[in-house]
């Protein structure tokens, strides 16, 4: 048995040496440490010798087995590396090739647009308010001075997620939250994300808003015009023409829309402007009374002004963009310029 056991060795040392890969390894390990392996029929065969003789025959075969298995170990560290290194070769980079230039990343413009505009009004000692996305009808609605049968509130196209939750149609809310919950004076804006059912070059069912107002003692449409004439400058120049158009809004009272004389044409008329010379930029008015009193304000003792604007349409207009889809298209040929 101690030829055998000598012979075996001398056979697995052999196959490990010409073990190529890590198959080649398994097949060895099974022809002689498998259940049915070379080693493992010897172990067997102990049984067959006298009882003297086991327990030193089954040391030398133990230390016979240790050695295959530590042989098995030490050839599959090399072949590994031999593995790692091929492919080490095979991933190597060639210095000599151009370098690829990674564009670095820009602001989007609407990001960019909406943070201008809030600069100009913190200058101005606005407050910065948010409000959730998803909203009562009340918050939406209701409490905006458009009750249930109101006309005004077919204009929204709203999306309805309930009968009393909706996806806000503009930042308005954030308004009367704020009310809600502090005693005038305020003054805030609140930039924001709202919704509405409609889509085309114009108009997107996501968009952008930037809402705000200031509620105080002795507050007049003269300040509205003052605080509203110095963002219009401070967003399209000092020069900037602009001019104060009577309109209606159920939650101001009186209300106008602002216009500025087209960016375009400059005045003289265009397709942009449908031949006026002049752009609407934003909606604004005097807080309508049944608001305060909606949020427990005391109309006779406090009066303010609120105004919205669509900050894709304010980007569209500083930038000359035709069509507001472009901002979400994430085209980076467009956002480069930017």
């Amino acid at each position: 048995m101690k030829e055998q056991l000598a012979h075996l060795a001398s056979e697995a040392e052999r196959a490990l040496a010409a073990a190529a890969d890590k198959k080649g390894l398994l097949q060895i390990k099974a022809e002689f440490l498998g259940r049915s392996g070379k080693l493992t029929l010897l172990i067997r065969q102990l049984g067959k010798l006298p009882e003297a003789e086991r327990p030193a025959m089954g040391q030398l075969i133990n230390r016979a087995k240790q050695s295959i298995e530590q042989g098995i170990e030490g050839r599959l560290a090399v072949i590994t590396a031999r593995e790692q290194e091929a492919a080490d070769r095979q991933e190597e980079i060639d210095i000599t090739l151009p370098g690829r230039c990674i564009s670095p990343g820009k602001r989007h413009p609407i990001t960019q647009v909406t943070e201008e505009i809030t600069a100009i009004f913190t200058a101005m000692g606005f407050q910065i308010a948010e409000g959730p996305e998803v909203e009562l009808d009340f918050y939406n609605f209701e409490a905006l001075n458009m009750p249930p049968d109101h006309p005004a509130r077919a204009m929204h196209d709203t999306f309805y997620i309930t009968e009393d939750v909706l996806l806000r149609t503009h930042t308005s809310p954030v308004q009367i939250r704020t009310m809600e919950k502090l005693k005038p004076p305020v003054s805030i804006i609140s930039p924001g994300t709202a919704y509405r059912r409609d889509s085309d070059v114009s108009h997107t069912p996501m968009f952008h808003q930037v809402e705000g107002f200031m509620v105080g003692e002795s507050i007049s449409f003269s300040h509205l015009k003052g605080v509203l004439t110095v963002f219009a400058r401070r967003m399209f120049g000092e020069d900037c023409a602009l001019r104060f158009r009577p309109s209606f809004f159920p939650f101001t009272e009186p209300s106008a829309e602002i216009d500025i004389r087209c960016v375009i044409c400059k005045g003289s008329g265009c397709r942009v402007c449908s031949g006026s010379g002049w752009l609407e930029i934003l909606g604004s008015g005097m807080v309508h009374p049944a608001v305060f009193r909606m949020v427990g304000y005391d109309p006779g003792q406090v009066t303010g002004f609120a105004f919205g604007m669509g900050i894709e349409r304010i980007a569209m207009l500083k930038y000359g963009i035709d069509d507001i889809r472009l901002f979400f298209e994430n085209d980076t040929r467009f956002l480069e310029q930017f």
